[in-house]
């Protein structure tokens, strides 16, 4: 393995979880986010939605796609969904080719949009999920950056409210725990920790945590409406 290959282990000055996670799930849980949408993200998620009737149609969202690969490996494993990759970097997303999007592959298709207006965007269009993935978010270490974390965001209970069996994978056990905590908390259902030994549909950045040596850990948790 050469130099450039191998990947550092997440560094931070946080060993538990962060202090203020609790009344900042707290607020979540009480106060309705609203900052204003993204404009271009608003005008991908109507080109996408044109082609959704989420009365009909079996969606799974794979939310932070990158390079688009793993979308192509949940598209093959769940043939009978549209699998949708979602990302908002120009730069990954280039790795499919061709840049216009959305972009469509059989089942799989690919939208270049922010996030957390996409997934309120969603749950305003009535979209619920059958399954739903993070795999290998920024961990955002440091601890100032806590409110950067997907579970500590003003948009969490969005996430949440689309359904479905929610997993997430990072290479941080911090994180982990601070997103089964922030699931238990605001969905009110059981979310435990595993240190994930199957690689089973995987990305770019997790072979190279795994050949890196890291341990990888998974949370997972059936938020209904979807498969379990």
């Amino acid at each position: 393995m050469s130099h450039g290959s191998v990947s550092r282990p997440v560094h931070s000055s946080q060993r538990t979880a962060h202090p203020r996670l609790a009344s900042m799930l707290e607020r979540r849980g009480t106060r309705a986010w609203r900052q204003p949408l993204h404009g271009p993200s608003v005008r991908a998620f109507e080109a996408l939605a044109e082609g959704i009737d989420p009365d009909r149609d079996r969606l799974v969202l794979d939310s932070g796609c990158g390079s688009g690969e793993s979308t192509r490996a949940i598209a093959r494993a769940y043939p009978e969904c549209r699998v949708i990759g979602v990302d908002k970097s120009a730069a990954r997303l280039s790795r499919l080719g061709q840049g216009v999007f959305p972009r469509y592959a059989g089942n799989a298709v690919w939208l270049r949009a922010e996030l957390a207006t996409f997934w309120r965007l969603a749950l305003k269009a009535g979209w619920r999920l059958e399954r739903h993935y993070l795999l290998y978010p920024n961990p955002w270490p440091k601890p100032g950056q806590v409110q950067r974390r997907w579970h500590a965001h003003p948009v969490f209970p969005d996430l949440l409210a689309l359904g479905g069996r929610l997993e997430l994978r990072c290479n941080w056990r911090i994180y982990a725990e601070e997103f089964a905590l922030a699931v238990e908390r605001l969905a009110g259902i059981d979310a435990r920790v595993r240190e994930d030994t199957n690689p089973g549909i995987t990305t770019p950045f997790e072979r190279k945590y795994r050949s890196s040596g890291h341990a990888l850990y998974s949370v997972v948790a059936s938020l209904g409406n979807g498969a379990v």
